[in-house]
């Protein structure tokens, strides 16, 4: 691997700040910890910093040269409301918070970049480090959006990165199109009329039709959209009831909705609505249907994502730069890639070995407790960054 002697030279005392970060997790809009550090060691480095967009944001400055061009770099900051198994040195001091999601290990591999960009300026244009809030739900790219961030730092196009356990260190991941699914949520209500239990005919009973309501949601699936389109409809609570003798009054359902294209979720909502109003008129049941969309599919844009492959191979070899196989998992990066070209790929995350002994064998998988990111990471992520920002801004169009 080509990796940069100066973030090697740096790893250790990134490491540390990584570590620092694990330890003091700050959930969405809350980083205001996490936001002061990230500004101290840019300002320490010499550079510019904004501070604000999306309540908590930073932006980095890297300049050089005469050019007018200029490309983004994005790292997320926000840890998860989950309570931490882990026992080392770094564990989080916060109970209920947590890094679990590796964004501690992005922000460090963006500093890491920074650091080495500051301080060798091989480029002619400007660099935007962004560091940005509330990826976990919060929607802080959509905020920062709203908030000026391509306005006042316009950039030709944007770039982001995510760790990914269960591939060995070493390796990329990435490909045009769809790569992470938009994420949607429903809370359905089914009023009836409570009776006793042993008197059934007396009321209408809302359980036996959250029942047909779920199995015929699965048709919506397997019989409206086209095969070749994914999709995911997960009923993931149902609630009602109190007693064992009592036919209760109302039931509700709520759960999440993932696509790749809008045109799926479209189409997935308008059908989940009438599947709902009819199975309920059917019943002689009332029906009350909320969907929330949240985030937009991640859709990486084909020649952004083939120059970040070129870059990737540069550093690590062909054989190294794998296909990114779409998730169903959300991302907020996606509302950036709405308004600029840009790509989201896709860093090994290695096998779990890194972690202490007794918590599970096999991947330290994203959103779980015994979760810690990879610091063998941190030279290659940050490799890739200053590697990528050079390349874009070295180029010829």
């Amino acid at each position: 691997m080509n990796i940069l002697d100066s973030v090697v030279t740096q790893a250790a005392a990134i490491t540390a700040i990584r570590r620092d970060l694990h330890a003091h997790p700050e959930l969405c809009f809350e980083e205001v910890r996490t936001a002061d550090l990230v500004a101290a060691k840019l300002t320490e480095w010499g550079i510019p910093v904004h501070r604000g967009l999306g309540k908590t944001g930073v932006v980095g400055i890297v300049k050089n040269g005469t050019s007018a061009r200029a490309v983004g770099l994005r790292a997320d900051m926000d840890a998860l409301p989950m309570q931490e198994f882990n026992t080392f040195a770094h564990a989080s001091q916060h109970a209920g918070k947590m890094h679990a999601c590796g964004h501690d290990g992005h922000v460090a591999m963006l500093l890491a970049a920074a650091q080495h960009l500051a301080a060798n300026r091989n480029f002619d244009g400007t660099v935007y480090l962004i560091f940005q809030p509330a990826e976990e739900g919060g929607g802080g790219a959509r905020e920062m959006i709203k908030e000026g961030l391509f306005e006042k730092f316009p950039m030709e196009a944007v770039f982001g990165m995510h760790n990914w356990p269960g591939s060995d260190v070493g390796k990329f991941a990435i490909s045009p199109g769809p790569v992470m699914a938009s994420t949607s949520e429903f809370r359905i209500t089914i009023r009836g009329r409570g009776s006793h239990a042993a008197l059934p005919h007396n009321g209408v009973d809302p359980v036996p039709v959250a029942c047909q309501m779920v199995q015929a949601f699965q048709t919506i699936i397997s019989r409206n959209k086209k095969p070749i389109d994914a999709g995911v409809i997960s009923v993931t609570m149902i609630h009602a009831g109190e007693a064992t003798n009592v036919v209760p009054d109302s039931c509700e359902l709520q759960g999440t909705v993932r696509t790749f294209t809008v045109e799926v979720l479209d189409l997935i909502e308008k059908r989940m609505k009438q599947v709902a109003e009819h199975v309920c008129a059917a019943h002689d049941a009332q029906c009350e249907f909320e969907f929330q969309r949240n985030y937009p599919p991640t859709i990486n844009w084909p020649a952004e994502a083939e120059f970040a492959r070129k870059v990737m191979a540069s550093i690590v070899g062909e054989d190294n730069v794998q296909s990114q196989e779409p998730t169903m998992g959300g991302e907020d990066f996606a509302y950036m890639l709405q308004v600029k070209p840009g790509a989201y790929c896709f860093i090994a995350n290695g096998d779990g070995a890194h972690r202490e002994i007794g918590h599970g064998a096999g991947p330290c998988m994203l959103h779980n407790p015994s979760y810690d990111f990879n610091d063998e990471l941190i030279p290659l992520g940050a490799t890739y960054w200053v590697r990528l920002a050079e390349a874009w801004l070295g180029r010829r169009e």
